[in-house]
């Protein structure tokens, strides 16, 4: 990828010059905390306040940006340590996330708050002004059709300005938004959708994609045929402006929703914790976790991490490649409360950074494959495009190579900063990432995320420096789940984060923390599946492919690492007396490219004698992983654990 091809892990590429340290929004944070008694002197030492300061750290964070609210005198948090545990964080404030994101684009009417690109030719640029009064206008239709405080509207929509407008205003109410990409197949969005027995669904009738359209009337139609709670069905005319929601049972033109003699936007006010939005990651077992965050939690680590992290405020033009079933959707949609233009993006990636010199952007984040794929095609975007207002990129979705690193300083631009971020849908954010404060080194994240303690622990649950172990989080962080939907005793939440290490948040990745705090992500620890930078979880395609009568069993490994996108491989058990032909293999892609998306498809599909199991009945998913990766399979996996251990011999990969 590099012109060396020999790019070594810490090797130094970019340092911050004093001008680019004095301006940052984090050095002006730190003397806003010297006249108040906090010396903090460079990046390590906010850091580290930051976090053994948890309550002065936030109170500072919701004083410093003035947050929208009424912050009351009550403490920071109470009960605790964890959310689990019964932490409560600012009890007695009120707030609302939409009140937030739009009050600058109040005080900046005439200045561009969205721009829209699309694939299939779509442009158009809402201004301040404009963005307040349509939310006003879709907040008042919502409100008409029965939507408050605590209601659920769902969305099947791109990443288009509808759907921004429609959430602010969801969320202005007190109501909870939960949305997917139209790319996903009906049977993936009713078993998320189904879970949060939603009020409203708002849906596009289709979409374009590398060329192509693709009409979802129809799959439309089965997701509102399974939602029995809908009092109303939206329908969006964004591939065909003819589309009208013929054959829906409540069907909505989108062009009725608002009321137009709304032009001011009011604001639920709602407690700290109240709901904000649902998304969902999925595990290897069960249904996709629905993950509520609450208003309070977002607003402040969204300012922190977009302020201080990526450098953004007022002037900024802020884009990052993504779809509305990705996390990255939320958080590029938090620019707004920096005072940031978002710009939208609908359609496969192409030529990303035309767009970029095309639009402006002076932050661009992307999937760390993008990188990959421009680097390995010899693309030199910074000699064919004007990229002079672009002075940082974002690179997550999974972790990028030294080679990566290398590539965007010689074919880009050495006068910006590589901001690879490492986080999770979970928390919503990245917390391992970017500083301007510190130098860029090959294949390292600069550092730890204010307000985020993540060490890296070893089985025995032991603090680790300069080896690779488990990304744990030992202090709560705000934007941590306030709770799972449809989990009233908090089992399934515990389950998922808590279990490894009683009091502390493991997150499912592998990670080295360097002795000066950089960081390297080796990948996930568990077996959650991410393919172009969406994550789905293994028990999404067991239920598609465990359908099919002529599967006994299943196992689905996912060979990525490293910022490159591995193979997605399908071990299946044919049922007995039959047996893995042609004719199943190729129905099986369908059904897969149907019910879930075109990302999901196997790039090879092998018959097995039998799928390896742990005692308690779990499949071998990760002990799988690791042998196709070379582990031997003594090492990854204690036989003596197993049901079947004889079975293991099949999953050697095809060159041993």
């Amino acid at each position: 990828m590099s012109s060396d091809h020999g790019v070594a892990e810490g090797a130094l590429l970019w340092e911050p010059s004093e001008e680019v340290v004095a301006n940052a929004r984090a050095t002006h944070f730190m003397h806003w905390l010297w006249d108040r008694g906090v010396l903090a002197e460079s990046y390590d030492d906010l850091w580290r306040w930051s976090v053994t300061e948890v309550d002065a750290f936030w109170d500072a964070i919701w004083s410093y940006f003035k947050v929208a609210g009424e912050r009351g005198d009550g403490p920071v948090r109470t009960g605790g340590p964890m959310p689990v545990d019964g932490l409560e964080w600012f009890p007695g404030a009120t707030l609302n996330y939409a009140e937030n994101a739009l009050r600058r684009a109040g005080e900046a009417p005439d200045e561009p708050a969205l721009i829209f690109r699309s694939e299939a030719g779509g442009h158009r640029v809402v201004n301040g002004r404009e963005l307040c009064m349509q939310v006003a206008e879709v907040r008042a239709g919502l409100a008409r059709l029965g939507v408050g405080r605590g209601d659920r509207v769902a969305a099947y929509v791109g990443n288009i300005p509808e759907a921004v407008i429609c959430f602010l205003a969801t969320a202005s109410l007190g109501a909870i938004w939960s949305s997917c990409s139209p790319d996903f197949g009906s049977a993936s969005v009713i078993d998320r959708f189904a879970q949060i027995e939603p009020t409203v669904l708002i849906a596009v009738d289709g979409y374009a994609y590398n060329g192509k359209r693709f009409d979802r009337r129809e799959i439309v139609a089965e997701i509102e045929a399974a939602l029995p709670t809908l009092a109303a069905t939206v329908l969006i005319p964004y591939l065909d402006p003819a589309a009208v929601p013929d054959g829906l049972r409540a069907g909505v033109p989108y062009a009725e929703l608002p009321v137009t003699d709304h032009d001011e936007p009011e604001f639920e006010a709602v407690p700290f914790d109240h709901p904000l939005w649902v998304v969902y990651s999925s595990g290897t077992t069960g249904l996709p976790k629905p993950i509520v965050h609450g208003h309070g939690g977002v607003v402040l680590e969204h300012l922190k991490a977009l302020s201080f992290h990526q450098d953004l405020g007022p002037g900024d033009v802020f884009f990052w490649y993504t779809t509305t079933g990705w996390m990255m959707w939320n958080y590029l949609v938090g620019g707004l409360l920096v005072g940031s233009t978002i710009v939208l993006y609908d359609g496969a990636p192409g030529d990303l950074w035309k767009m970029a010199a095309d639009t402006g952007i002076t932050y661009m984040g992307v999937g760390a494959p993008y990188i990959t794929a421009c680097a390995k095609q010899g693309e030199r975007p910074g000699e064919r495009y004007d990229l002079s207002r672009l002075r940082g990129i974002g690179s997550t979705g999974s972790p990028l190579p030294p080679e990566g690193f290398a590539w965007v300083y010689e074919a880009v631009g050495r006068d910006l900063l590589l901001g690879s971020l490492s986080g999770g849908t979970d928390l919503c954010t990245g917390f391992v990432g970017p500083s301007v404060l510190l130098p860029l080194r090959a294949g390292v994240l600069q550092g730890r995320g204010l307000g985020a303690k993540v060490e890296a622990y070893d089985e025995q649950g032991k603090p680790l420096t300069d080896e690779v172990g488990e990304l744990v989080i030992t202090e709560p962080m705000p934007s941590m789940p306030v709770f799972f939907w449809n989990d009233p005793d908090g089992a399934r939440y515990r389950e998922s984060y808590f279990e490894t290490y009683p009091g502390v948040w493991r997150h499912g990745d592998w990670i080295k923390v360097r002795p000066d705090g950089g960081c390297v992500i080796y990948g996930r620890s568990d077996s959650t599946l991410n393919r172009g930078g969406i994550r789905m979880g293994t028990s999404d395609f067991y239920r598609v492919v465990e359908a099919f009568p002529e599967i006994a069993d299943s196992l689905v490994i996912d060979t990525g690492r490293l910022g490159q996108e591995g193979r997605l491989i399908l071990y299946v058990q044919p049922a007995e007396g039959t047996e893995l032909s042609d004719d199943l293999v190729a129905r099986l892609g369908r059904e897969l490219r149907s019910a879930l998306s075109p990302r999901h498809v196997p790039d090879e599909i092998h018959a097995v004698p039998g799928i390896p199991r742990t005692l308690s009945g779990k499949k071998l998913e990760v002990p799988v992983r690791k042998i196709l990766q070379g582990t031997p399979v003594d090492r990854a996996a204690n036989r003596d654990s197993l049901a079947n251990p004889e079975v293991l011999e099949h999953f050697l990969p095809k060159d041993s």
